[in-house]
């Protein structure tokens, strides 16, 4: 059977007859044109209102019923595609107009909402109060991003102390010969190949950047991201740990590092400082070896397999679906970037799929949840708050999707100075009214501050002088 969206009014009528509401089958299809699409878009207040005007009440809640049970079947194609006034297709977005139209995350009544004008010019009303619309809205929670960074940064911390470690255990090459590979055994080394897959990820970080910087909702890009990567890294030093693979390639130089003659026996603490200073070298330099950086043993799975599935699926995720050409060309640095992996002969094949897997998945599986929190029952919350404790956290505000709307550097300078010279306003004005507030105060009286009314969001959104509380000596 055809899609719902594809349906014309004669299968709209089949419809209707078929659900026993064949006596409005010819004043809806016929007499109102209704399709597919329009009938996705009935709400309760249609059917009651002229130009439709049924008055039986039981036939009314009878036909909601059913439309809105297509409603719940077809609800992918809704979230996905959406409908405007216009009859365009568009996402629904979370507190966002969109030709006309608004998305409220109820999995029933989501569509109900949506109203136009039959005016020249398309607009969206809503009747919900303002607090609501507050609520509702995309709010970009900068202390989730720090939190997000502050996670990825101790996840790369761990990992390059963990890489020094598998480092020293590396396998005997002469003992431990490189395992029978399909593709390493059949694609000769290239000695550049490497350099190259870490130069087509540079071009993709500098693409994911400069999203970033024109991408409205920017921290909760930057806080998924980080999310994201720190989980799959943390995975990676799990797997890297538990078990050494032997060398994938005879030119690699691999065998464990030399202590220094001052680290004696049983001297722990110097070892460890050691191994701090190695992991550090490693830090800093991304593990690249473009930046000098060399290690052996982290096979199990292909960290540079990650970093570029991880930033082509951000920038084709939060990229317009219309430009072809930016997504072609992201798809086609991750391929090459993992053919120059292999063809360097720095990870076996196994190492580069199970990288990709993990990634990919973990990011459908993220998103995947994160876009339907709005459908989402008690029991897969509890679910999911116990399995992704991180998801339950970053995303605890957020139950819809993330529009992909973008801002000119002209706003972004706009934004950013109004938001500087705001707060410097409300700062200024809050040490001015203690201050002068202190002087009026007799000597026999003490002040007691609101710590929560001095930086509070309801004092920057009001703008207005913070009271202090005068309590007398007794």
């Amino acid at each position: 059977m055809e899609p719902v969206v594809n349906w014309n009014p004669r299968e709209v009528s089949i419809w209707l007859e078929k659900k026993g509401h064949s006596k409005y089958s010819r004043l809806l299809t016929e007499d109102h044109c209704i399709d597919g699409r329009a009938l996705l878009l009935i709400n309760e207040a249609d059917l009651k209102s002229p130009p439709i005007s049924i008055n039986v009440l039981g036939d009314i809640k009878r036909l909601m019923l059913d439309i809105r049970q297509l409603k719940v079947e077809n609800r992918q194609t809704l979230l996905q595609l959406g409908f405007d006034p216009i009859s365009l297709l568009t996402k629904p977005v979370c507190g966002a107009h969109v030709y006309g139209t608004q998305f409220r995350p109820d999995p029933f009544n989501f569509y109900d909402d949506i109203h136009m004008n039959h005016g020249s010019d398309v607009t969206a009303t809503s009747s919900h109060s303002s607090e609501f619309e507050e609520d509702r809205r995309l709010k970009p929670e900068i202390w989730k991003a720090l939190i997000a960074m502050g996670y990825l940064f101790t996840v790369t911390w761990i990992t390059a102390f963990v890489m020094v470690i598998v480092h020293d255990r590396v396998p005997d090459m002469k003992k431990y010969p490189p395992l029978p590979d399909i593709f390493l055994d059949n694609v000769p080394y290239i000695p550049w190949a490497f350099h190259m897959c870490e130069l087509t990820g540079t071009v993709l970080c500098f693409v994911w950047l400069a999203v970033l910087v024109f991408h409205k909702h920017r921290f909760i890009l930057l806080r998924r991201f980080f999310a994201l990567s720190g989980t799959v890294f943390l995975l990676r030093c799990i797997t890297m740990i538990i078990t050494s693979l032997s060398v994938p390639g005879i030119h690699l130089e691999c065998k464990p590092r030399q202590k220094p003659a001052y680290l004696d026996d049983g001297n722990f603490l110097g070892e460890m400082v050691y191994k701090m200073q190695q992991a550090y070298v490693i830090w800093r330099g991304a593990g690249m070896s473009i930046q000098g950086v060399r290690t052996c043993g982290d096979y199990m799975f292909s960290g540079h397999t990650v970093a570029l599935t991880m930033l082509n699926f951000f920038i084709t995720e939060y990229t317009p679906r219309d430009i072809y050409l930016l997504h072609t060309f992201s798809w086609l640095l991750n391929m090459f970037g993992i053919f120059f992996i292999l063809s360097g002969h720095e990870h076996y094949s196994i190492d580069v799929f199970i990288a990709f897997y993990i990634t990919s998945r973990l990011f459908l599986y993220y998103h995947t949840l994160a876009n339907n929190q709005a459908l989402s029952n008690n029991v897969d919350s509890c679910r999911t708050r116990i399995w992704f404790p991180l998801f339950s956290f970053f995303e605890s505000s957020c139950s819809c999707m993330v529009p992909n709307e973008y801002e000119s550097l002209t706003e972004i300078a706009e934004n950013l100075a109004c938001s500087t010279y705001n707060n410097y306003l409300v700062i200024k004005s809050a040490i001015k009214t203690q201050i002068l507030l202190l002087r009026a105060l007799p000597s026999n009286q003490t002040v007691q501050i609101n710590p929560t009314s001095l930086v509070g969001a309801s004092a920057i959104r009001s703008r207005t002088p913070i009271v202090l509380i005068k309590k007398k000596d007794k």
